[in-house]
């Protein structure tokens, strides 16, 4: 082998090397603890449609596509969106497979998942939470999305989105909430509506500042324990649920008690408990449970914000610095969620 080829090899490998060395970037050196914002929504961007959890009817997914395509969005579905594996949306490896793929996909934008139900919990191990640190993009549903929005903030350390599934009733009010924060970047103030709905009662007063953090009550109190929770010193918790007796509530939050987490926060949200009633004459209210377990931290606290299993609804951004005031029942964003 003459001097001139044994040196065009040597450069050949070279440039190789060169192709799979990480890129220095100013995100990848950012502190493992600093939060990344997703970048907002622009007209023209993909939406990755995902089934993360339940089963849902096909026909919402041309339903989803209409109200994205009226914000000027364009769609893509999850390799496995139509799967069913019993009440599951597909097996447990090919959901969190399209769950890792849109994070991937430099197309994708954003990512809305089609329903809850149950089995996010269940795909937590199989995410990868590096490469959707490294591919930071919006991510937004509730309910049992939950399990995805605060495993991805705890350990990829992004922005998420507590806010409609695709199956949701997209409303006015809801819509107005997202555009103003996804696309328009800006940096609200969440308040209910003036209707017989929108009213707040204050369990007790005060305004407090902190990392917004929380979801479906249920969902959440299934992950303690588990290493998918954030630190919960300095956040603000929010929590709603559907179709739950007012003692299961109490048992929900005497857990999140014993566990040691009501007692780091410094503000507490509950939202809409949906069906959530007495289970006889003699049952506690559930304004009773909140006052017994929320009162004696003496943190500001109301309940009845527009979250939950309800039409209108607020977009949060789970670890946003945020200032809450339980005597309005506001929360004021203190920075833009999205970059």
């Amino acid at each position: 082998m003459n001097i001139q080829r044994r040196q065009f090899l040597k450069t050949c490998g070279f440039a190789t090397l060169a192709t799979q060395l990480p890129v220095l970037t100013a995100q990848s050196q950012l502190s493992p603890n600093t939060i990344i914002k997703p970048p907002r929504l622009q007209v023209g961007d993909t939406v990755g449609l995902i089934a993360p959890a339940g089963t849902f009817e096909p026909r919402y997914i041309d339903v989803v596509q209409q109200y994205l395509t009226n914000l000027g969005l364009k769609t893509k579905l999850g390799k496995h969106i139509l799967d069913r594996y019993g009440y599951l949306a597909g097996k447990d490896a090919d959901r969190a497979q399209d769950v890792n793929d849109m994070f991937a996909d430099n197309s994708v934008k954003a990512i809305l998942a089609m329903r809850g139900g149950w089995g996010c919990n269940r795909i937590l191990p199989l995410l990868n939470y590096p490469l959707m640190r490294s591919h930071a993009k919006i991510l937004m549903g509730y309910s049992d999305i939950t399990s995805l929005l605060i495993a991805i903030n705890a350990r990829s350390r992004i922005m998420t989105f507590h806010g409609p599934v695709a199956t949701s009733t997209w409303t006015p009010f809801m819509l107005e909430y997202l555009k103003l924060i996804l696309f328009n970047a800006e940096a609200v103030t969440l308040q209910n509506t003036n209707s017989p709905e929108g009213k707040v009662q204050t369990i007790a007063p005060g305004k407090a500042k902190g990392k917004l953090v929380g979801g479906n009550l249920s969902v959440l109190t299934a992950m303690v324990g588990s290493p998918y929770l954030p630190a919960w010193q300095n956040r603000i918790l929010f929590l709603e649920d559907v179709n739950e007796g007012v003692y299961r509530v109490d048992r929900m939050l005497t857990q999140l008690k014993n566990a040691g987490i009501l007692h780091r926060i410094s503000g507490f949200i509950f939202g809409q408990c949906t069906d959530c009633n007495p289970t006889n004459e003699s049952s506690q209210t559930l304004m009773e449970v909140l006052q017994d377990h929320i009162t004696p931290l003496k943190i500001p606290a109301w309940y009845g914000a527009m979250i939950g299993h309800i039409q209108d609804k607020f977009i949060l951004p789970i670890g946003a610095d945020v200032e809450i005031d339980a005597d309005a029942g506001t929360i004021r964003l203190l920075d833009a969620a999205v970059s």
